[in-house]
């Protein structure tokens, strides 16, 4: 038998190799025996289906899709019923680990991935104080409305405000002190899009050249370029 050139038999097995995916999620959902899994994401306002398993047994699987750039991912779990749940999380290349349970899908989820979700679940924790907080005071409104407390209402109404200013401050402090992290420019865009636009400018300007030059880094660039352009036709 004919030795093959040691070129044509790198060729031959860089031909026969897979090519990995960009990403890979590897799932486990404690107690789910029957149902669909999808992968999706949104794209142009539309969420669209990326990957997609019948479950039929076996709890464990893998979903695969192609990724340029860190995003905002979601595991959607159809049970064979009307309602679907999904659990958010932020992707960059590689493998994230998703464990779950059948019973309580979104809330039981332990997510091990990418730096950028660490950090998204860092924000998270720190605006779920506050937000819970604001539940509190929907409730006491709704009692002060119903007994015509003037005096409570006016109180609940200061307090809001100083909230929703304490989660904008917050929210670009976090920002800037993240400027290298694609989750900066996206709590820009979904968490304070509807602030003034000085703040969204600043933190547009700190981003790393890498984060502006991510799916999210160039978004806020058009969303900010057509807020001034707006402003500007206005005048």
């Amino acid at each position: 038998m004919k030795k093959l050139p040691i070129l044509a038999l790198l060729i031959l097995i860089l031909g026969c190799a897979k090519e990995q995916p960009d990403l890979i999620v590897k799932a486990n959902i404690k107690g789910l025996k029957k149902g669909t899994v999808y992968l999706k994401k949104i794209k142009d306002t539309t969420l669209v289906t990326l990957d997609s398993v019948i479950v039929n047994g076996n709890a464990e699987f893998e979903l695969v899709t192609p990724l340029d750039s860190p995003e905002m991912y979601y595991l959607f779990l159809n049970k064979n019923s009307n309602q679907d749940e999904a659990i958010a999380f932020f992707a960059d290349k590689g493998i994230t680990e998703i464990n779950t349970t059948l019973k309580n899908f979104v809330f039981d989820a332990k997510i091990k991935g990418s730096a950028q979700h660490s950090k998204w679940e860092e924000y998270k924790a720190m605006i779920s104080r506050l937000n819970e907080r604001n539940l509190d005071l929907i409730v006491e409104k709704f009692e002060a409305q119903k007994s015509g407390d003037t005096a409570k209402l006016n109180a609940i109404e200061t307090e809001n405000n100083g909230l929703l200013k304490r989660k904008y401050l917050y929210t670009v402090n976090f920002a800037l002190n993240n400027k290298d992290s694609e989750v900066a420019p996206y709590l820009a865009l979904t968490e304070i899009y509807n602030a003034r636009i000085n703040f969204l400018d600043t933190i547009n300007k700190a981003l790393t050249p890498k984060v502006k030059n991510s799916k999210y880094g160039k978004e806020l660039q058009i969303f900010i370029d057509g807020i001034k352009k707006s402003n500007t036709n206005k005048k």
